[in-house]
């Protein structure tokens, strides 16, 4: 691939080198472990400066595009699921909108009696019927994360629904439910023997666990969500601006 950019364009120069890039990361080559240019051979083949370069490797860097390791070089990342604190999504919109084919590899489906921490975050009697559903979910290589859902019974939700269609189109097209606010808790553990089996890891590998409590417009909650992630196939993006003083 021929680097190249426009001077005389309006186009900030760190913004036209990161679509170069871009475009080299999508290249077979590059995909197949080849180290990418350094800095300095980048800035002198467009003639600018090195700082201009670092500014669009940081970005891709920062997105988890670029893998950078100092004294080594800078390869394209293993494909991981990446995600964002401003905005939240189903994990079929978050990889659709990244353009990354998915696989369900299991689903499971069942009522089961609300235990003393559903009933408590749906307000409902302990061992009142709710709605469960596993899914095993991942790219072409393999499982990436395993969920368990657990629904309000005042949704409506049958069991008898395609599962393998985005959830919350299911929700808002077919029960006028609309999850409107997610609230999450995210922390780490290792994988005990279930998860491991799930996820096709070694026992005692390290696992992502994200929580996420799902509530309608009025505030309600809709869902209680866990995800159990490959430690190395997630990645959560936080952007914070810094308040005026």
């Amino acid at each position: 691939m021929v680097l190249k950019i426009n001077h005389q364009s309006a186009i900030p120069l760190h913004a036209q080198v990161e679509e170069q890039l871009r475009e080299m990361i999508s290249l077979p080559e590059y995909n197949d472990g080849k180290f990418f240019p350094n800095e300095v051979e980048i800035a002198k083949k467009l003639g600018i400066s090195r700082n201009t370069v670092r500014h669009a490797l940081n970005k891709l860097v920062y997105e988890g595009l670029l893998v950078r390791k100092k004294g080594v070089g800078t390869k394209v990342a293993n494909k991981t699921v990446t995600t964002r604190l401003d905005s939240w999504h189903s994990f079929t919109q978050e990889m659709n909108e990244k353009g990354i084919p998915f696989k369900n590899y299991e689903i499971d489906v069942e009522w089961v009696e609300a235990d003393s921490l559903i009933a408590k975050f749906f307000s409902i009697a302990e061992k009142k019927l709710v709605l469960k559903m596993e899914r095993l979910r991942g790219l072409e290589k393999g499982p990436i994360v395993y969920f368990t859902s657990y629904f309000h019974p005042r949704v409506g939700l049958t069991g008898k629904e395609d599962f393998s269609q985005p959830l919350y189109k299911i929700l808002e097209e077919n029960y006028s439910t609309i999850p409107v606010v997610s609230k999450e808790e995210i922390n780490a553990r290792v994988a005990d023997e279930r998860l491991s089996k799930k996820l096709n890891i070694k026992k005692g590998d390290p696992v992502l666990v994200r929580k996420r409590f799902v509530f309608d417009p009025g505030g309600r909650p809709v869902e209680y969500n866990i995800g159990y992630y490959k430690a190395d196939s997630f990645t959560y993006s936080i952007e914070i601006q810094r308040g005026k003083e």
